[in-house]
């Protein structure tokens, strides 16, 4: 099977092997068990390879490199309206070469590949849509726009969306899916985690303004002037990184907060298997990874209201589902302080669903997908 990926995600090459994203490497990883050769319409990075960086394991990959563009600001826009021709046709001579198409959504270069693929409606395609596929959330219009073509059987045919979540009134094309970052035989028992004496928060992810991280910050440091005994580990990089940082040292909380920067699978995981509560506050998901791995470890989520995050969580019994405010959120811990009984309970509950996902039956998924 000759298959294509389109997408947004930058690529790095190293001694005529590509990496990007360990996490999205380690699931295409998957899907290329099933192609005998592959195509990756993607932007190219010249930086360093870094720790969440990972490469491909499948030999026959070659990346068609197109250019990254936005249309933030005039002269982006302007800039971007001359790269459309290049990007599109590399889109287009992509996928006539490809008996599979896969696009990866929500992006500009998911977007572009959304509209090229009207032209192959014959051609088997899957669409994974990573992003937030409620459709009462308020979301950019090009978001809105790469679902409305997608999921319109006219306009897109031969083809299974792949959507977080289960939601009403939607078209043939949308299959509810999961995602998942362990093996079955990586399963561990996990000593019991009491709270009574220190406390080990995690936050996980993207410095960004989304994610809201001072707030987890906020939270473990109020928690510290409350008289409890608690420590917050943080893993990730990003725009608000420097904003973060400072804020610790104004506070001089630097032995209360650890900023451990983008780290490996592995660091974080043994993180996980020491920590009794994830917070983590972001207010755009598609279905969060570090919510479901938190679980797997018996670490306790604590998170917004969005996207599939309620179904996750059950509504509260495998996790508390708060508003992005430090005194809710104290609230609700203090509650599972004061009710250890219920805590472990959801914990138990949380991993039990969650050690559900595994990579495994995640493969399973993907060869049903492909070859059906």
């Amino acid at each position: 099977m000759k298959f294509v990926i389109i997408t947004h995600t930058i690529h790095k090459i190293k001694e005529d092997s590509f990496f990007a994203y360990e996490p999205y490497v380690r699931e295409m990883n998957l899907w290329l068990q099933h192609a005998s050769e592959t195509k990756i319409v993607a932007p190219i990075s010249l930086d360093e390879i870094t720790a969440i960086d990972k490469k491909y394991t499948s030999k026959n990959i070659a990346v068609s490199k197109i250019p990254s563009f936005n249309f933030i600001g005039i002269k982006n826009k302007i800039v971007s309206i001359f790269k459309l021709p290049i990007i599109l046709y590399s889109i287009f001579k992509a996928m006539y070469w490809a008996d599979h198409i896969h696009l990866r959504c929500p992006g500009n270069v998911g977007l572009l590949g959304a509209l090229v693929q009207v032209l192959f409606p014959s051609k088997p395609k899957t669409v994974k849509y990573a992003g937030n596929w409620d459709p009462k959330s308020k979301q950019p219009f090009s978001y809105r726009f790469q679902k409305r073509i997608v999921s319109n059987t006219f306009l897109t045919r031969n083809c299974k969306v792949l959507v977080y979540g289960e939601w009403e009134n939607q078209t043939k094309n949308i299959v509810p899916f999961f995602t998942a970052s362990y093996k079955k035989s990586e399963i561990e028992t996990i000593r019991k985690k009491r709270l009574n004496g220190k406390m080990n928060f995690m936050f996980v992810g993207a410095f960004t303004k989304s994610k809201q991280p001072l707030l987890s910050v906020q939270v473990v440091e109020k928690l510290k002037n409350n008289g409890f005994d608690v420590q917050l580990d943080m893993f990730g990089d990003g725009a608000e990184f420097d904003s973060v940082k400072r804020y610790i040292t104004a506070k001089k909380i630097e032995k209360l907060i650890i900023l451990h920067g983008n780290q490996s699978k592995e660091i974080v995981k043994k993180a996980f298997q020491k920590a009794h509560f994830l917070v983590f506050i972001s207010k755009s998901e598609g279905w969060p990874k570090v919510v479901a791995e938190a679980m797997f470890w018996s670490c306790l989520p604590i998170s917004f209201k969005v996207s599939c995050v309620p179904n996750m969580l059950d509504h509260g019994d495998r996790g508390a589902l708060v508003n992005p405010d430090v005194d809710e959120i104290i609230k609700k811990i203090k509650f599972y302080i004061a009710d250890e009984d219920f805590y472990q309970k959801s914990v138990l509950r949380a991993k039990n669903w969650s050690q559900e996902f595994t990579l495994d039956r995640f493969e399973k998924e993907i060869r049903n997908i492909l070859l059906s």
